[in-house]
């Protein structure tokens, strides 16, 4: 400290000169730190040891302290962000209203009506040169004064309903981008980091992190800013999000101690100076290349870049083990993200499909009604009667035409149902809205629907189904198992010094016991939980880990083996004043105990311990304590003697071996008490629930148990993470889909799992083909490790609280709560989406079916289609826009929990809600025509049909308009139950928008149809005819429980559609899915296999000619393994192919060592290839199975014969 007390009394002096030069009398410029922190390593090293002397020198030119972090007092810190700048990168604009206008304008309906409407609009102001009109056809006998003025009302009104549509589009757009900013900046917010200030260590958002704070950085975490360590314990970063280079990067103080913004902490722990923040950060200084995020129009991304860039390398790098699997996911995931990367979800991929069928049969209709209304006239004009064609009357007949084209057009308007988009992006955004407040935040908008589809969840156990606040309840002290925390007397004083120290210091000091924050509440566990139960033991012992610490703080520790998921253990070296060393060593039990060659005895002196007394004490009291559910720790020291060589610190597995045993402790972490009835709930919903856990199997057993994923009585598998890899690998090491698929359905818990068994379980159970359906599966985890399986998975769910960073980047959805009820919760959401799409379907497909076909006889039948082009946009404003609106945002109920999922090629439209679409269509229809051809005999008034040209609207078609908008109405409301349910009114009033929208339609309708007029072809209606119209409209009601009535199951005629993409149409991105399920095999063994592939097809052929020749000789053989024959087959020296052997997988060649015998009796050979693993394995041998299963076995009479071949 003395070092800064001279800095601050040589600046006082040079105060002036320093402000002029404008860096706020600090001893480093921004452009001196940006320019450090553009050089890596040793140039680095250098750089700092020239101009500052070393780090301590760099904290005393930014006036900070490397053990008491910054004041805090606020003038400070905004003199440092007026210095060296906030830690804020800016994102890109949003796009402006009117760029969203001008994108909703490219639509090509709106396009091709705009066009129509100004030709209308040209050509009424266009006067014909005076001259006798009558010439020009009988057809133009309208009110003549009017005329003129008229003409140009429907060309205005089309504009204006395109305006209204189009105004409307670009607001719900607006409204998504607003709502993802906010999103965007509340994920933002959420980041916290740890620094140290004024000796206290707090938790700030990254956006207040500034230069000079002193941060503690740690496994798992996305560092926020650049910075030059101050001190570490085997920090290993992973910095491929900026130097592409997959390889961790060590950083130590005397290698490289430079910590950049936007890499992931992969192992160890630290503390770090902040150098540059924010645009000045290497991050940030990419990103301004990039001007502010580049132009990827991505909005969902709007999140930074670097991120997903980050996002990428952290996958890529996370594959811990690289095998053959960790490089080919790589390859498939970096083959689907050039793929789009907004791939289409299943409703989405549907959705479109049904949209664009749905758009070319309204091109088909509205085509054939132009076509039809053009002929006629043509034929009635000039043939029937026999005009000639007059100079002066082409703009007329233009005018015709022009009208024809405007119905045609509007035919297509009403039949392309573009409200469907609207109608997915509301629903999905006022799910993703709600389901903030059940404590899911969605990153991606899709997740929500895909989560509704889910058939798996694969959760971890810790912090999700549990409550992960960990106690410790028993212990294994002295050679006493105490049931409950024993008395501090009990225990020798010798082991409670061991006890104390190695807990206090072979904890991360990051971990502490805070008091609670109410009274009477519990105390705050802070950092990782299971270190909080350690030291939580100390403290039930009377003792203070904190006394410990202050003797020995975190700089005093020599070398820290920091826990990770290879290890499942942590040590601390400690360096004694004698020169000895200590290393203090805690862990999973079953792994430290191998290691423990002594043990303390009952009068705290070491005693030898021999695998005989391991195994007794795995019996008698570990795997008591973990069939009660308790996660069990081992503790253990060893010391090096001072008076030999240091040891090589570097050699791990030298140093951690050969302890001596202080203590085993179950540590208890209670299930969530809400958890079994979700779990029950996910059950009932078709949804298999798996637990994949870190823990020991009979915890992990026991604790599922609890939850309900395992019920007394079932079989079903637990294996352990070794276990489950013997089993779907062959002998080459290489993972086998077929193996996986003998594994995964029966599957429930998979216990000791390292994040690569997690990735491939999850790859296992989404590319198996085993049932019909692909399964759809939703992963959780929170580690730095879960991110591949999170990316690989269909939903990913990240732990807010406990999640890492990292883990938080490769999710779609993070529960803010860290609760399993959630991931319920969403799955009810993502139902909720579906349906919601169904109901908006059937509603608009009734809509539309009766729209076009009314416009299409209109049209031929009376030359002029009933429902006028303005009418027709306004039906479709209501059918598109508000009814998306109203039936997007039904609440989710229970009751969508109770069915099975629907999966990938479940049709949008099932054959009940045909049955309701074709059944409103036809009373739709009936009604309709009955007004158009008889409406003007019923209500005695004009007839509406044949009008001239101009003619001012008639009473007789308002009526037809009037009913049909009414029928709409109604049918909205029958629309809202889409499983054939009686009762359409159930819970309606607990959707304030559903009313509100239906209340509202009904208003306009009254004002459009009694204050219309010209422009919406209106004229007022009488009291008498408006209950007419509404009678008529509520009459769907009643019809809807009348189709209700029929048994669905009796319309054999009915087809589904909406259907999820067949082989023969899979888009793009699905398809590279598919290759990857059909060459599977190929693609495990790609690494130059594919020759011996070659080589194997050849053979094929020349095995089917033995083959046949045997199975004739041998029909009664026994099944024995195909291995030898094949091979013998083989070395055969015409066709000698290396390394062949292996390549034919023995289901069970790998599990030799134990269970081979119990396993291979336990499948009986009904089918010819059930072990007969050759032939499933992809590689097909042998197109014929049944003649490849009887082959022989080396003792077998054929053995030879097949030699000698």
């Amino acid at each position: 400290m003395g070092d800064m007390a001279n800095n601050s009394v040589a600046y006082s002096g040079v105060k002036n000169a320093v402000k002029e030069a404008n860096h706020g009398d600090f001893g480093v410029t921004l452009a001196e730190l940006r320019s450090l922190m553009e050089l890596r390593a040793a140039d680095a090293l250098h750089k700092i040891q020239e101009c500052y002397g070393d780090v301590y020198g760099i904290c005393a030119k930014l006036k900070t302290s490397p053990n008491e972090g910054l004041s805090g007092n606020p003038a400070d810190i905004e003199r440092r962000e007026a210095v060296f700048g906030k830690n804020f990168i800016p994102p890109k604009k949003p796009k402006t209203f009117l760029q969203l206008v001008w994108e909703a304008l490219q639509d090509v309906t709106l396009i091709i009506l705009e066009i129509a409407a100004v030709v209308s609009l040209g050509l009424s102001f266009y006067q014909p040169p005076g001259g006798n009109e009558s010439l020009c056809g009988s057809v133009n006998v309208g009110e003549e004064e009017d005329e003129s003025e008229a003409g140009w009302i429907e060309g205005a009104a089309i504009l204006l309903s395109v305006v209204c549509v189009v105004l409307v589009t670009a607001f719900n757009d607006w409204s998504k981008e607003k709502q993802f900013r906010g999103l965007q900046s509340r994920i933002e917010q959420e980041q916290k980091f740890t620094v140290i200030r004024g000796g206290q260590v707090i938790q700030i958002p990254v956006a207040d992190i500034i230069v000079g704070d002193i941060a503690q950085v740690k496994y798992g975490d996305l560092l926020p800013a650049d910075g030059v360590l101050i001190q570490g314990n085997d920090l290993k970063i992973d910095e491929s999000s900026l130097t592409g280079e997959s390889d961790h990067v060590k950083k130590s103080l005397d290698r490289d101690p430079m910590m950049l913004s936007g890499t992931h902490v992969m192992e160890g722990s630290g503390r770090m100076v902040v150098t540059a923040v924010g645009v000045n950060s290497q991050t940030g200084i990419i990103f301004t290349l990039l001007g502010a995020g580049g132009d990827e129009e991505e909005k969902e991304k709007e999140k930074k870049d670097k991120k997903t860039k980050a996002q990428d390398g952290a996958a890529m790098e996370m594959q811990p083990l690289k095998s053959e699997d960790g490089g080919d996911g790589d390859e498939k995931d970096k083959k689907r993200s050039n793929l789009p990367k907004k791939e289409k979800s299943v409703l989405q991929g549907k959705l479109t499909k049904l949209a664009v069928q749905i758009g070319k049969a309204g091109l088909l209709m509205s085509a054939i009604t132009v076509i039809i209304l053009v002929l006629y006239f043509v034929i009635d004009t000039f043939w029937v009667q026999k005009r000639p064609w007059l100079a002066e009357c082409t703009p007329i007949y233009i005018q015709y035409f022009v009208k024809f084209f405007i119905i045609g057009v509007t035919v297509l308007v009403v039949a392309v149902p573009e409200g469907l988009p609207l109608a997915v992006t509301i629903s999905l955004a006022y799910s993703v809205k709600k389901m903030m407040r059940d404590n899911n935040l969605v990153r991606h908008l899709d997740a929500c629907e895909t989560m509704g589809n889910a058939t798996a969840i694969c959760s971890d156990k810790t912090g999700t189904l549990t409550m992960n606040r960990m106690t410790v309840v028993q212990a294994y002290i002295n050679e006493k198992h105490y049931k409950k925390i024993p008395e501090p007397e009990a225990i020798p004083e010798k082991i409670m010094a061991y006890l104390v120290t190695g807990i206090s210091v072979n904890c991360a000091y990051t971990s502490k016991i805070l008091p609670p924050e109410k009274e009477g509440g519990l105390p705050r566990h802070v950092g990782n939980k299971t270190e909080c139960a350690l030291l939580g033991l100390l403290l039930d012992l009377k003792r203070d880990y904190q006394d410990v610490r202050n003797e020995i703080p975190e700089e005093d520790l020599y070398k820290v083996y920091t826990f990770n998921s290879v290890r499942k253990s942590m040590s601390t070296v400690l360096k004694n004043s004698d020169g000895s060393f200590r290393i203090f060593s805690k862990g999973a039990s079953e792994i430290v105990l191998k290691k423990c060659f002594k043990i303390l005895s009952a009068n705290g002196e070491p005693k030898v311990f021999r695998p005989r007394d391991r195994d007794d004490i795995v019996k008698t009291v570990i795997e008591p304590m973990a069939s009660e559910g308790l996660r069990t720790i081992c503790l253990a020291f060893r010391d090096f003697p001072a008076g030999e060589p240091e040891p090589e610190w570097d050699n791990e597995n030298d140093i951690v071996t050969g302890l001596t045993c202080i203590a085993v402790v179950g540590i208890e972490d209670p299930v969530r008490p809400e958890v079994p009835d979700a779990i029950r709930k996910c059950q009932r919903a078709g949804i298999t629930v798996r637990m994949v856990t870190g823990d020991n199997i009979n915890t992990a057993r026991a604790i599922a148990l609890k939850c309900g994923i395992l019920n007394p009585g079932e079989d079903f598998l637990c294996l352990e993470g070794k276990d489950f890899n013997r089993r779907i690998r062959n002998e080459k090491g290489e993972i086998e889909q077929e193996r996986i698929d003998k594994i995964w359905p029966k599957l429930r818990v998979l216990a000791r799992s390292s994040p690569t068994d997690k990735h491939t379980l999850v790859k296992g159970i989404i590319d198996s083909t085993v049932f019909d359906q692909r399964q759809v599966v939703a992963v959780t985890g929170d580690g730095t490790n879960d991110g591949p399986a999170l990316k690989k998975a269909d939903v990913g769910f990240a732990m807010g609280i406990a999640g890492t960073d990292v883990a938080k980047e490769a999710s779609d959805i993070i529960l803010t709560d860290d609760n399993f009820t959630s991931i319920v919760k969403a799955v009810m959401w993502g139902r909720n989406v579906y349906d919601s799409i169904s109901k908006f379907l059937q509603f608009q497909l009734t809509v539309n079916v009766v729209a076009v076909i009314v416009a299409f006889t209109g049209a031929c039948i009376t030359q002029d289609s009933p429902l006028k082009a303005v009418q027709m946009l306004w039906v479709n404003l209501i059918m598109d826009t508000l009814a998306s609106l109203a039936l997007a945002t039904e609440p989710p109920t229970e009751a969508l929990l109770l069915r099975k999922p629907y999966g990938r090629n479940k049709p949008l439209i099932s054959r009940t809600m045909m049955k309701n679409i074709l059944g409103h269509a036809f009373y739709q229809l009936v009604v309709v025509f009955t007004l158009l051809f008889a409406g003007e005999r019923i209500f005695d008034i004009d007839s509406g049909r044949n009008a001239p040209l101009h003619a001012p609207p008639s009473e007789h078609y308002t009526i037809v308009f009037n009913t049909f908008v009414m029928m709409q109405l109604f049918n909205e409301i029958n629309a809202r139950k889409i499983h054939g349910e009686r009762n359409v009114f159930e819970g309606i009033f607990n959707n304030a928008i559903f009313c509100t929208i239906v209340l509202g339609t009904f208003v306009v309708q009254i004002i459009i149809v009694q204050f219309g007029g010209k422009p919406f072809s209106c004229s007022e209606l009488s009291v008498e005819q408006w209950l007419w119209s509404i009678f008529l409209g509520m009459g769907t009601l009643l019809w809807g429980q009348l189709i209700s009535t029929i048994p669905t199951s009796r319309l054999k005629f009915l087809k589904e559609a909406g259907h999820g993409t067949q082989k023969e149409e899979i888009p793009e991105e699905e398809l590279a899915e598919d290759v990857e399920e059909i060459d599977h095999a190929e693609r495990e063994l790609r690494r130059g296999q594919i020759l011996w592939f070659r080589g194997l097809n050849r053979i094929q052929t020349q095995i089917r000619v033995v083959n046949a020749f045997r199975s004739s000789l041998y029909e009664g053989l026994e099944k024995p393994e195909t291995r030898s024959s094949i091979h013998n087959f083989m070395t055969h020296p015409e066709f000698r192919i290396e390394d062949s052997e292996p390549h034919i997988p023995l289901i069970d060649d790998t599990d030799a060592e134990d269970d081979a015998p119990t396993k291979r009796n336990s499948t009986p050979p009904p089918s010819p290839n059930k072990n007969n693993n050759a032939v499933d394995s992809g590689i097909h041998l042998t197109t014929d199975k049944n003649k490849s299963a009887t082959s022989s076995s080396p003792g077998s009479p054929l053995h030879s014969l097949e030699t000698s071949l």
